[in-house]
């Protein structure tokens, strides 16, 4: 029976697969428990797959509840299948439950992923909260626009997460993917506003690399001549309190040269004060 049934299954269309799945008779519960026991004690393919083509309806049902996502229904349903597969491999029929109530957590999850991988390049919800955002938030947002106060709050109580975890699936959810070099665009459109047009990463050519060096090394010839300009007590306590390792501290330079601390403090602040005075001229822009 159930060979002659996958035969009349079309595949050239969609909608004629639709069609012949809705077709297919609905098992009686004596039935069904009959199938699943010997699929489960005799590995019995055929009773397998009679119980898969029976409920291929179910799965249609559920996968057109994702049709909102953009994402195309062959693929839904597939996905579904596979899930419906994996719940007639695990079924106890000795539990007590149809085969459709175990069915419908496999059928959902195995869409779930399906969407999670597809609907945008870079994958949308990886933890366990920003899941259960993705697949609740745009049923729950009751108008166009972002979330009030208010609104983030209760969404954030009645799935118990955190608001600021509704707030970044939100930003996440209203965002677009965009191609990183736009190179087929038209000569009447807009000026080119891809990512490679404004991320260029310049810091390995050559000239720039050697400007960055040639501008390190003139900082710490200026840095090092504005030290020479101070006191060697004021040398000394700048150098151990900011370019050693580890820097020494207050105390340990009062007790060093026989002042409080304040006293240290002061004669640092103060060699500062004069190499910024030094240093700002040379810093400043031309």
């Amino acid at each position: 029976m159930s060979t002659s049934l996958a035969a009349c299954l079309p595949t050239g269309s969609m909608d004629a697969y639709i069609n012949a799945a809705f077709q297919l008779p609905v098992l009686s519960a004596e039935h069904e428990y009959e199938l699943a026991v010997q699929c489960r004690d005799k590995q019995d393919l055929a009773a397998a797959q009679e119980l898969i083509l029976a409920h291929l309806r179910f799965v249609v049902r559920i996968a057109r509840g994702y049709s909102g996502y953009g994402l195309p229904q062959n693929d839904l349903v597939q996905e579904g299948t596979i899930g419906l597969m994996k719940a007639v491999r695990r079924f106890n029929p000795d539990v007590g439950v149809r085969l459709v109530s175990f069915a419908v957590h496999w059928i959902k999850a195995e869409i779930h992923e399906y969407i999670l991988r597809n609907w945008r390049i870079v994958k949308i919800a990886t933890t366990k909260a920003q899941r259960k955002l993705f697949f609740n938030l745009r049923s729950t947002k009751k108008r166009l626009g972002w979330f009030s106060q208010e609104e983030v709050a209760s969404v954030a109580q009645d799935l118990g997460v955190k608001p600021e975890t509704v707030l970044e699936m939100e930003a996440r959810l209203s965002n677009q993917d965009i191609a990183f070099d736009n190179t087929a665009q038209e000569e009447d459109e807009a000026p080119n506003v891809a990512p490679a047009a404004y991320l260029a990463d310049t810091r390995h050519e050559p000239a720039s690399r050697l400007e960055a060096e040639d501008h390190d090394r003139y900082e710490q010839k200026q840095l090092r001549q504005a030290l020479a300009a101070l006191d060697n007590r004021s040398q000394s306590i700048l150098q151990r309190r900011w370019l050693q390792s580890p820097k020494a501290t207050l105390h340990e330079l009062a007790a060093e040269y026989g002042v409080s601390a304040e006293r240290i403090r002061q004669i640092e602040k103060q060699a500062m004060q004069k190499l910024k005075q030094r240093l700002l001229p040379v810093c400043a822009p031309a």
